[in-house]
């Protein structure tokens, strides 16, 4: 009687086909190779998830997730940002949250604004961005070692400019920044209605509490640099990587890509009438 190979025994240990022999040790060829494409991936895109490495790949999600199962691999987590101890204890304002159900499906019909901090050589900076709602971009900032009125108006002011645009509503926290005399004001006179999340309530502005968690980690630690001006440089290198280059989950793709895919099919529209 002819004596039974290794393989096929193994297979009836196993359970299995001896043909499923062959597939396992072929897909962990493959999974070998995704490993090394996802942590390419990573490399540049440091907190890229499973759901954003898939589109960049090209390969299906479930698939991505499995093989950084597999072998561990993770991207940076994200750190909960505290709420600012001077808005703590800070009475609610009149403004309701008028975007709560809304959901713009254009350019320059609702702006975020809100701004974080930065710990540079034991001195603490402060970030303040405007986002459009519909693309995701940041379209103006400013930076400044104080947190003032000046601060988020410069980058609602910066947005302007680049856009030549106004937005119909204007969204941000209850801070003191931005229910300012100054602020209320100058938006109000524009003609844009005011909008503000809930006391307490940071996720009703989630669009740019979720942006600066990523932006954070993205950019690393600022004491890696040597200057100020170094950050600042660094900081505009992120949010052209941000609008241009990285893959916003929602939209599929960059946001500035976004913006332009959806700013061709409107005129191919326009023109087809």
């Amino acid at each position: 009687m002819k004596k039974k190979d290794n393989k096929t025994q193994m297979a009836k240990e196993l359970g299995v086909s001896r043909g499923m022999l062959y597939y396992t040790h072929k897909r962990d060829v493959s999974d070998e190779v995704i490993k090394k494409l996802i942590l390419d991936v990573l490399d540049k895109h440091k907190a890229y998830g499973h759901k954003r490495i898939a589109p960049e790949l090209g390969l299906n999600k479930k698939r991505i997730l499995r093989v950084m199962k597999k072998f561990g691999i993770k991207p940076i987590r994200r750190r909960k940002m505290p709420v600012k101890p001077e808005d703590q204890n800070k009475q609610p304002v009149v403004f309701q949250n008028l975007i709560k159900t809304f959901c713009p499906i254009q350019p320059n019909v609702v702006w975020v604004g809100d701004f974080t901090y930065l710990n540079f050589q034991s001195k603490f900076y402060y970030l303040s961005t405007a986002m459009d709602l519909f693309t995701r971009e940041i379209i103006g900032w400013s930076f400044s070692n104080t947190h003032n009125t000046k601060l988020v108006i410069e980058a609602f002011d910066e947005a302007r400019n680049k856009t030549n645009k106004l937005p119909m509503y204007f969204h941000s926290d209850q801070g003191s920044e931005y229910d300012s005399h100054e602020h209320l004001t100058l938006v109000q006179n524009l003609g844009v209605l005011i909008s503000m999340s809930k006391k307490s309530s940071p996720w009703e502005n989630g669009f740019q509490e979720s942006f600066y968690s990523n932006f954070k980690l993205e950019l690393g630690d600022p004491d890696r640099f040597n200057s100020l001006g170094e950050l600042i440089e660094a900081i505009s290198i992120q949010f052209h990587y941000y609008n241009n280059d990285r893959i916003h989950t929602k939209l599929k793709t960059s946001p500035t890509k976004f913006r332009l895919q959806r700013t061709r099919e409107y005129v191919f529209k326009e023109m087809g009438t």
